[in-house]
C-alpha cells in the first residue's frame, strides 16, 4: 500500500470517495464515514487495521479476500458500499449529531433511488444516531425504506475491541443468509 504523510492524509479531508452502487443491489453496505485512508486511495475500508474486508470474506459473501482497491468487484455480487456521512476524519467522534442526521437524510433518498434488498449499516452508533433509533441493536430492524429491510453490523473498525473478526463475520453470514432468501 502507498504510504501518504500526515499533510496528505490532512488534505484528503476535502475528497470525496465516490459510492459503489447500482439498482438492485442484494445488500448495500453503509459505512459511518470515510476516513483519512480511504479519502486519500478513494477505497473504501482502506485501513489496514479495519475488518471489514476479511469478515466481508470470512462470512461468505465473497468467494475470497478482497483488497480496498478492488472495491468494484464488489457490484458483480451484487454488494455496494455507500456511507452515512460524506466527509472524511480521521475519527467518527468527528462528526457533528447534525451531520448523522443530515446523512440519514440523505441515505434515505439514496436507498429510495437504488432499491437494494437490504441496507446493511455498519456500526449500531451511527445507525442510532442518524434515524434516531436511540435502543437499536446489530441485527435485523423494524424500520424499512420502502422494500428495502434494514440489518444493522458491528463497526468493523480496529477500534471496536467487543467484537472479533470471527463473531463479525458470524454476523455478517447472518445477513449473507437472509439476503439470499
Amino acid at each position: 500500500m502507498t504510504r501518504f504523510s500526515r499533510e496528505e492524509l490532512e488534505a484528503a479531508r476535502d475528497r470525496l470517495v465516490p459510492d459503489v452502487v447500482a439498482d438492485g443491489l442484494r445488500v448495500l453496505f453503509c459505512g459511518i464515514n470515510p476516513g483519512l485512508l480511504t479519502a486519500a486511495t478513494g477505497h473504501h475500508f482502506a485501513r489496514p487495521g479495519n475488518r471489514f474486508w476479511p469478515v466481508l470474506h470470512l462470512s461468505g459473501f465473497t468467494p475470497r479476500l478482497f483488497e480496498p482497491a478492488e472495491q468494484r468487484e464488489l457490484l458483480s455480487y451484487g454488494l455496494g458500499i455507500t456511507n452515512v456521512v460524506a466527509r472524511a476524519t480521521a475519527r467518527a467522534d468527528e462528526l457533528s449529531h447534525e451531520e448523522y442526521v443530515e446523512g440519514g437524510r440523505l441515505l434515505t433518498e439514496k436507498v429510495a433511488r437504488l432499491g437494494p434488498r437490504w441496507l446493511a449499516v455498519v456500526g449500531v452508533t451511527a445507525y442510532r444516531a442518524a434515524f434516531g433509533e436511540r435502543t437499536a441493536q446489530v441485527g435485523p430492524q423494524e424500520r424499512t425504506f420502502g422494500e428495502t429491510r434494514v440489518w444493522v453490523l458491528p463497526n468493523p473498525s480496529g477500534l471496536n475491541a467487543h467484537w472479533t473478526a470471527q463473531t463479525m463475520a458470524e454476523e455478517f453470514a447472518r445477513l449473507r443468509v437472509a439476503a439470499q432468501a
